[in-house]
């Protein structure tokens, strides 16, 4: 250390401290975010999510917005409007049961043939995916809740063998999640907990009972979405994202 002028050591300079920056969110941050506001119904069915607003909110640029938004587009959980920007989607009652009649069609011949066909190996890729849906629901993730339950409904179509009932399964499980994120409650169970009767009957080739439980679970996971619910009261984006 150096001497000053007047022989007293020179006192070092300590640097100024300063406030640490929260680090901006990503796309994927805003996309989860966003998400999570859909899945408590803070942003209900027909909520117009305003790009500028929202990077005023996260404090980013619109780029990262579009992106995160984007990602709810194909999702179809958000419609983009031409001319107009992106809402959150918003399919009527009327949609949403034509969804569960279709199901409802199809999904009790599709279990009657994959009760008749399944290996063994099949059945443990089932029972392999119960163990994933228990696990969702002893931490609580809603959104991982609802993925895997529509996966084992996919895993079943795929099992059946026909290739055309099982795209028709694709789009009405796309469109059942959308209804369950959008009309379902903040704590909904989706439908895991059906999903073992429906594997044991699989196990023991049992294809009218199979078709039995898939009806009463379809019929199950209609009456635990609130299609009847009066529409949320409407709060600024501002205001959630505070």
């Amino acid at each position: 250390m150096q001497a000053t002028g007047s022989g007293k050591p020179a006192t070092a300079k300590r640097p100024r401290a300063t406030s640490p920056r929260t680090k901006a969110p990503g796309s994927d941050e805003i996309f989860e975010r966003l998400l999570l506001a859909i899945m408590k119904h803070e942003l209900p069915p027909g909520t117009q999510l305003v790009e500028a607003r929202l990077a005023s909110i996260f404090k980013v640029s619109r780029t990262k917005i579009r992106e995160a938004i984007g990602r709810l587009v194909h999702d179809c959980i958000a419609t983009n409007i031409p001319n107009r920007g992106a809402f959150v989607s918003s399919p009527t009652v009327a949609q949403a049961r034509d969804v569960f009649d279709a199901r409802r069609l199809i999904e009790p011949a599709l279990i009657r043939q994959v009760t008749q066909s399944a290996t063994p190996a099949q059945v443990a890729s089932l029972r392999a995916h119960l163990h994933k849906e228990e696990q969702a629901q002893a931490a609580g993730d809603q959104r991982q809740i609802i993925n895997l339950s529509g996966q084992f409904h996919l895993l079943l179509a795929d099992m059946a063998g026909n290739s055309f009932l099982a795209r028709s399964m694709r789009e009405l499980e796309t469109l059942s999640a959308l209804i369950i994120v959008l009309f379902g409650t903040p704590t909904h169970e989706a439908c895991p907990s059906d999903h073992p009767a429906l594997v044991d009957a699989i196990e023991n080739r049992d294809p009218a009972r199979a078709a039995e439980l898939m009806l009463h679970h379809l019929a199950h996971v209609e009456r635990s979405v609130q299609l009847d619910a009066p529409p949320e009261a409407s709060r600024s984006l501002e205001d959630i994202f505070a």
